[in-house]
């Protein structure tokens, strides 16, 4: 590769560089509180129902969506973690991070579980998930919430409530995080 084409090309010397900001604040907010509304609405309240964030991208997402729903309904569902390294079939070509748990608050029979994801991109990472959820016990149905749709599946998976469709090419790099976003700003504004 010449040196004009990696100087271009992100993450360059090791570091992202961001080229374009797709989502602001707001609309991560926004987003986050459309999809809690429709997380309520397709499961008729929140009764049985349990948020599991993905480490380590979808954990920040799904503690959003935990205080948008509570903002919303007035009950917080029990937050959980989970850590699929094990059970991807990629496992060796992908580092395992010591540092991340899983937490399950409950057992998961019977319980409808959403599992919370920053990005979905080839849906591999929500095939170990779906694994791993099976080892808390056995769910009524297991529901995906991701911030960012990039496309690309490899697996036949599809999300039920998605934050943004942004269409990529395999080759780029998508960083979702919830900097400077303030949840309780927009139920307090008004602004739905």
């Amino acid at each position: 590769m010449a040196e004009r084409e990696r100087r271009s090309t992100p993450p360059f010397g090791g570091v992202f560089v961001a080229r374009s900001r797709v989502l602001d604040a707001d609309d991560v907010r926004r987003a986050l509180w459309r999809m809690a509304h429709e997380i309520i609405e397709r499961n008729q309240g929140l009764d049985d129902v349990v948020l599991i964030g993905l480490q380590t991208g979808g954990l920040p997402f799904a503690e959003g969506l935990a205080t948008a729903l509570e903002e919303i309904d007035g009950a917080r569902p029990p937050l959980g973690t989970l850590d699929v390294a094990f059970h991807r079939d990629d496992i060796g070509l992908r580092p395992v991070l010591p540092s991340t748990v899983t937490e399950i608050p409950c057992d998961l029979t019977g319980r409808t579980v959403v599992l919370v994801d920053d990005v979905l991109f080839t849906g591999r990472t929500i095939r170990a998930a779906l694994d791993a959820v099976h080892t808390y016990g056995r769910p009524r149905a297991v529901q995906l919430a991701v911030m960012v749709d990039r496309g690309h599946r490899e697996l036949p998976i599809r999300p039920d409530f998605v934050g943004k469709n942004l269409p990529t090419r395999r080759d780029e790099v998508v960083d979702a995080t919830l900097e400077g976003v303030e949840l309780g700003e927009v139920h307090k504004e008004g602004r739905w």
